[in-house]
């Protein structure tokens, strides 16, 4: 609906409530709606399902439309990252929001900073989606309400053309509000917790969700040591419930991304149940680390499997965890994505060591010689080391090639020392084209950083601080922070109107009219960055 179509339905409705609606301004509440395109969550999970199922299919067309994210732990923070895409590329089209459990146990638990154990309130999550979405909506609420400014200055000028384009503007304004894709952990209890947890997720807005195959009380950190898996059907309860609460909600295009942590779970919870060789809780207990036993062995308190005519002892550790084959890690993942695809998840996450093409590629390989589409979301993680493993990555090429690298100490890499070879220059530039060759050669569909404005804020923080603390005094601000601001044009320099000032003025005319007490006069400090 266009702007002028807003205001013909708005007059229309003041019209039908006769005389007590007559203070009411057709524009102005016009205004009001378009500034807020999406009235609720739901609207914005159909809106922005919508455009990931179009860009699944652009990428089954073409590898080169693959899809990235950066983890966003504060609505602020989503708000600038926006804000920035479309200052330097103009269009937000594939270019999301992820949401990680990671930084919302690290940074918004009511109980403090914590680990990625699922230790964090299991409302946090919807509450931060909402918290995100508000932002974003508020961004468009400011960029719409700069641009009606200006129409009510070209309007009082007379200049037709002006008007004609701003009208053309906001028409075709480009919303700030992008898919979220947001960590339901391992779904934080049973499969009944996971459709409530859901449910509260997706009326908050988010349109695709992603669960991991980890034992929900047992949840670690996927770059960390002790992860448990559970067994495939457990974990399909969980992908069927959260399916579930998409159609409730009226999302038949919600997406389910589905996590295998396999690859570094060496153990798991549970016996998975059999009822025949070859079904998918025997293919899931074959993996298990077990001993030939002799009927006359058997000692107090073991647990037994039969197979092929033998009696196997799983390995049982004392946690009570059983112990899967060393070197099972990729049949197992690959087990897992092919099971969670057949029965309804759209989008696979393998958690891997290290960020290696071949690797990740190989797994999918095998995968799509299933299911030929399969695509996957991957984690460009700052837990790794980037600079060291593809050093060693390309130190491997090298020797592979027959190359001389007897110059180079291999677990040395990262020494700054060979920050100027050739060696180095090409694992950079590797790094560099890491998203659209695991696009094109390792099915990615979706690149994202679980937390990168973690590290940020850290960073810029510690330069802030050990300057503006230090000798340069107020200058370390000033230089490094203030005058950069204004010479790259970042909108939040002026902080008042960024956190909604001259919205609140439009509506105080909007509401009050010439009685309104506006904070926008000549006084307002903003002034000073009128140049900016």
């Amino acid at each position: 609906m266009t702007y002028q179509s807003h205001i013909t339905k708005m007059n229309e409705t003041i019209a039908e409530n006769g005389d007590s609606w007559a203070a009411i301004d057709a524009a102005s509440a016009a205004r009001m709606a378009v500034q807020n395109r999406f009235p609720t969550g739901l609207d914005i999970a159909r809106y922005t399902a919508k455009i990931m199922r179009e860009d699944m299919e652009a990428y089954d067309a073409d590898p080169a439309n693959y899809t990235q994210s950066l983890g966003c732990w504060h609505g602020f923070i989503a708000q600038q990252k926006m804000i920035s895409i479309k200052k330097h590329f103009g269009s937000t089209e594939r270019r999301y929001l992820y949401l990680s459990g990671w930084m919302v146990a690290a940074l918004r638990s009511e109980f403090g900073p914590l680990p990625d154990q699922s230790m964090h309130e299991k409302t946090s999550v919807p509450a931060l989606i909402e918290e995100l979405y508000t932002f974003l909506k508020q961004a468009d609420a400011r960029e719409l309400g700069g641009l009606f400014r200006e129409l009510d200055n070209a309007k009082e000028k007379g200049d037709a053309v002006a008007t004609h384009r701003l009208l053309k503007e906001i028409d075709e304004h480009q919303t700030h509000v992008v898919p979220i894709i947001a960590d339901i952990d391992a779904g934080f209890g049973n499969a009944e917790a996971t459709y409530l947890l859901a449910k509260k997720m997706i009326e908050a807005g988010a349109c695709a969700l992603q669960i991991e195959n980890q034992v929900s009380d047992e949840k670690q950190c996927g770059h960390q040591d002790g992860k448990v898996t559970v067994p495939h059907e457990d974990f399909l309860q969980k992908i069927r419930a959260i399916r579930y609460a998409f159609l409730e909600l009226g999302i038949p295009d919600g997406i389910i991304v589905a996590r295998t942590d396999s690859l570094g779970a060496g153990l798991t919870k549970q016996i998975a149940f059999s009822k025949e060789p070859g079904d998918l809780g025997d293919k899931y207990n074959a993996f298990l680390d077990c001993d030939e036993v002799d009927p006359a062995d058997i000692q107090n308190g073991q647990v037994f499997i039969s197979r092929d005519g033998k009696l196997l002892a799983p390995k049982r550790l004392p946690s009570n965890l059983y112990q899967f084959r060393a070197g099972t890690g990729e049949d197992r993942c690959v087990l897992d994505c092919i099971t969670a695809l057949q029965h309804g998840a759209d989008l696979l996450w393998i958690e891997t060591e290290k960020p290696h093409i071949g690797q990740i590629g190989g797994m999918v390989n095998r995968i799509r010689e299933v299911i030929p589409n399969a695509k996957l979301v991957y984690n460009n993680s700052p837990s790794f080391n980037w600079t060291l493993n593809f050093r060693q990555q390309v130190c491997d090429a090298w020797e592979a090639d027959g190359k001389d690298v007897s110059g180079f100490d291999r677990a040395r890499l990262m020494s700054v020392d060979y920050d100027g070879t050739e060696l180095a220059a090409e694992a950079d530039e590797r790094i560099r084209t890491f998203q659209r060759d695991a696009a094109r050669e390792a099915g990615i569909f979706h690149h994202l950083i679980t937390l990168p404005t973690y590290h940020t804020a850290a960073l810029s923080t510690d330069n802030l601080a050990k300057e503006y603390f230090g000798d340069a005094g107020m200058l370390g601000y000033v230089k490094n922070v203030q005058r950069e601001e204004i010479r790259q044009g970042i909108a939040c320099v002026k902080h008042q109107n960024m956190a909604g000032s001259d919205i609140g003025d439009d509506h105080k005319e909007y509401f009050a009219g010439e009685a309104a007490l506006k904070a926008g006069g000549k006084d307002n400090t903003m002034n000073q960055f009128a140049a900016a």
